[in-house]
């Protein structure tokens, strides 16, 4: 144990610390740690804590827990005061300013919440809820692109097949012309064929109708009444002149 002389001294260096730090006006009020829920501050007393340092410190986080539990109206300035050792002055300062403020509004809620963390818990939910949201349309235009091309490649589909089914009866429709030209085409061939024919066959006929008329002239005695060709060229040949006239002269003579 400590004896009197030494809680003397402490006292006295207490006073004279609590005489020469500097505290925040906001100290100077009470908190009666029966109407505020310390789990729902604790969670941001070691973030704090962390931030101030620049690490982790559970150490300081239980110390400033057990102190806020060790008593229904804890004094901050002693906290602050007990503080110092370890975040500095100017940080133990800051940081009980920032506690003892949140420790109020606390208090001061029916619920014994700082409405600080209720309304940051309002906005994280409806963030969670906005993201869920956003989550939940992200499927739903992710299934209605999915529909989409589903639908897009069924009618692509059926495009593909109708042009076939169309190409399929192009190429019959091109091949039956083909087949109707070529018909055509020897119909009218054979058409010519036997319009030559009856030309061939009709010369035939006239020919032998000649020939046949000659035959009866001259079985009758007649002579032809036309000259054949050779007989005119033999008639008109330099030969037979001469001839007529050595008979014209052998007959003046005589």
């Amino acid at each position: 144990g400590t004896s009197a002389d030494q809680d003397t001294r402490f006292s006295d260096k207490e006073k004279k610390l609590l005489k020469q730090m500097k505290f925040s006006e906001s100290l100077n009020a009470k908190v009666d740690m029966n109407k505020v829920k310390l789990d729902t501050i604790k969670p941001w007393i070691g973030k704090r804590i962390t931030e101030l340092l620049g690490m982790e410190d559970d150490v300081v986080e239980e110390f400033v827990n057990n102190q806020l539990e060790a008593d229904t109206w804890p004094d901050p300035r002693k906290m602050q005061i007990n503080l110092t050792g370890f975040l500095n002055g100017k940080n133990a300062r800051v940081f009980m300013t920032d506690l003892w403020e949140l420790l109020l509004s606390a208090q001061e809620s029916p619920s014994g919440i700082p409405p600080k963390f209720i309304e940051q818990k309002k906005e994280e939910l409806k963030k969670k809820m906005e993201d869920q949201e956003r989550v939940g349309d992200m499927i739903k235009k992710f299934e209605k692109d999915k529909e989409d091309r589903e639908k897009e490649r069924k009618k692509d589909r059926e495009r593909r097949k109708s042009r076939s089914r169309s190409h399929t009866r192009d190429r019959r429709s091109r091949s039956r012309d083909r087949h109707r030209d070529k018909r055509d085409k020897e119909k009218e061939r054979d058409k010519y064929k036997d319009h030559d024919s009856d030309k061939v066959r009709e010369k035939h006929t006239k020919r032998d109708s000649r020939s046949k008329s000659k035959g009866k002239l001259v079985s009758n005695g007649h002579s032809s009444p036309t000259k054949t060709k050779k007989e005119k060229s033999r008639s008109c040949s330099p030969k037979n002149d001469v001839r007529k006239s050595e008979e014209k002269t052998n007959l003046k003579n005589s």
